[in-house]
């Protein structure tokens, strides 16, 4: 690679400096059933804790790839698992089927949101910022819905889905929210987000939303078709504006 200038190889050289990140798989269980999820330390001071929330592919390089960042950020990071070790479906079929039983089992889902908790809270995770992606959105608001005895700092949701379902809500007491949504997303359109606005409007909860032009759904995702690179960088330092605000 050629580097042009003096800024180029100085922001080069500050990359390249970044401390190493002690990320290692961790092994967990529910009820015998074995789970597999990803904890990524800082290498020096640490400001606080995230839990990742996965896409509807499981956990993969790319929940890797996030947890690694915020550790550079200074934030313990443990990426859960909600489909089970070995479990990560590539096509379309699997992937709608791993959700799909999810969706239409809550119960269920919060029993593998709790484990993958616990499992974080082993290691060191406390009060953390929950942050889910797509599918991984949805269970993050599944959780800010049904919290528990599960001590959270905040929740943050990228492209995900947000609908309530029939029986739940929200309470105006809960930890704060931050959502990043696309204005192009078709999978979850701009009339299901003013609903949920509504939604978090009516029972006063403590939120903060963007919306960003010409993004589609999943445009966080590095290498994909839907990857919108502004869109992506925006949504990230205003996540991590929300982490300051939450833990500093």
């Amino acid at each position: 690679m050629m580097i042009k200038g003096t800024h180029a190889l100085i922001a080069l050289l500050a990359l390249c400096s970044l401390p190493a990140v002690a990320g290692k798989q961790i092994d967990y269980q529910l009820d015998g059933e074995a789970f597999s999820g990803y904890l990524a330390i800082p290498a020096s001071f640490e400001k606080g804790s995230v839990v990742i929330i996965h896409d509807w592919d499981g956990l993969t390089d790319y929940e890797r790839q996030r947890a690694d960042m915020l550790a550079n950020l200074g934030y313990r990071t443990f990426a859960l698992d909600m489909f089970g070790a070995g479990n990560r479906p590539t096509s379309l079929e699997a992937k709608k089927a791993a959700t799909g039983s999810l969706y239409e089992d809550r119960v269920r889902m919060r029993e593998l949101i709790e484990a993958g908790m616990s499992a974080a809270q082993s290691q060191g995770v406390t009060q953390p910022v929950v942050a889910g992606y797509c599918f991984g959105g949805t269970v993050t608001l599944e959780l800010a819905r049904n919290p528990g005895n599960m001590p959270v700092s905040g929740y943050a949701s990228f492209h995900g889905g947000l609908g309530t379902p029939d029986g739940q809500g929200y309470s105006e007491d809960i930890a704060p929210l931050f959502i990043a949504h696309g204005g192009a997303d078709k999978a979850v359109p701009m009339a299901d987000f003013a609903t949920f606005i509504q939604t978090l409007e009516q029972a006063g909860v403590d939120y903060w939303s963007q919306v960003y032009g010409g993004a589609p759904h999943a445009f966080t995702v590095f290498g994909s078709e839907r990857y919108r690179e502004k869109a992506d960088k925006k949504s990230w330092q205003a996540f991590k504006t929300f982490l300051t605000y939450r833990m500093e």
